[in-house]
């Protein structure tokens, strides 16, 4: 894993030093959603990430505090992968993402999530953000 390096100190570009990458974005998104953990099930994705990339991105965001690997408790040689509280701290950004590509992109968004979302938005994503906590500490 290469250093991130900044290419300058306005936190929109520091944040995209870190972010700004879809397949990043969309890693995070399966875990807060789709509740996947392992390297196998991002690899089932269906925007169908590469091997050497989906790699990749899971060390930079281990390398910077964003998730955290452990060894899996049913096989040794599988790592699972959380948010770290700094992870969590994403989840509103993921949350205006859906919330924008719904009502600028072509998108299918889960219903019930949209409205959930559309609704009551603070409480959304404090729910989502419990939520990741909770996967954290199991």
């Amino acid at each position: 894993m290469k250093e991130l390096k900044q290419r300058s100190t306005c936190p929109i570009s520091t944040s995209l030093d870190v972010l700004g990458d879809k397949w990043t974005l969309l890693i995070l998104r399966d875990i807060v959603w789709a509740g996947k953990s392992t390297y196998g099930q991002f690899l089932r994705s269906p925007e169908k990430i590469a091997t050497n990339i989906l790699a990749d991105r899971l060390a930079g965001l281990e390398a910077q505090g964003i998730l955290s690997k452990a060894v899996a408790d049913d096989k040794k040689s599988k790592f699972t992968y959380r948010l770290t509280e700094k992870g969590v701290d994403i989840v509103p950004i993921l949350v205006e993402l859906i919330l924008w590509g719904a009502k600028h992109a072509p998108t299918i968004v889960d219903p019930d999530l949209l409205a959930e979302l559309r609704t009551g938005k603070d409480a959304a994503v404090e729910k989502y953000q419990r939520l990741a906590r909770e996967k954290a500490l199991a």
